[in-house]
């Protein structure tokens, strides 16, 4: 009698570039709503920074959890947060308190960037808030196995591409290509 091992399934991992411009299009949904509804005075603003943290627990754990792993930017992207359980990706939606441990830390450095951003005029050294976000998701870098960012570690999550999407960076290129082709024309 043999044991037959049976394979695991692969998923693709997703490119740095998409998993950033995902990310940059979530922040970007946080950070132009906690500005319309944040306060309007210069430097910090309490509210502001209560309507961000809301409105990205919303985008990023309240939407994947119940989106099959998908924001706004991930779905966007085609992307979507897997759980990994002893080195190998899981094929299931993180657990609520996994998704909020994630996206605290990342939200912690989103948070920052949009103090930075609000800032940036009155104070240039704003620009290094920006710091903590870049050594969090600059571990991706590093990981050349799973691709995991510190915050993909600490909870247990893995980034994978999808098929359900809106293939955003597919139609961009497309459209890239039909400019280039209508200026040699």
């Amino acid at each position: 009698m043999t044991i037959e091992r049976i394979p695991k399934k692969h998923y693709p991992k997703a490119d740095l570039w998409r998993r950033g411009f995902a990310l940059g299009l979530d922040f970007l949904g946080a950070w132009l709503v906690s500005s319309f509804l944040g306060g309007s005075g210069i430097g910090i603003q309490f509210i502001q920074i209560f309507v961000f943290i809301l409105t990205w627990l919303i985008l990023r754990v309240l939407v994947v959890y119940n989106n099959q792993g998908q924001s706004l930017g991930r779905w966007a992207f085609d992307l979507k947060v897997l759980e990994v359980e002893d080195g190998e990706v899981v094929p299931r939606i993180p657990q609520l308190l996994a998704l909020l441990k994630r996206e605290a830390i990342i939200g912690f450095g989103a948070l920052l960037v949009s103090i930075a951003l609000g800032n940036i005029r009155l104070n240039p050294t704003a620009i290094l808030l920006v710091i903590p976000l870049a050594i969090d998701c600059g571990t991706a870098f590093s990981d050349t196995q799973l691709r995991q960012a510190w915050h993909d570690r600490y909870a247990g999550t893995f980034i994978v591409s999808s098929r359900r999407g809106y293939s955003l960076d597919l139609k961009i290129k497309r459209l890239v290509e039909s400019l280039q082709r209508n200026v040699r024309r």
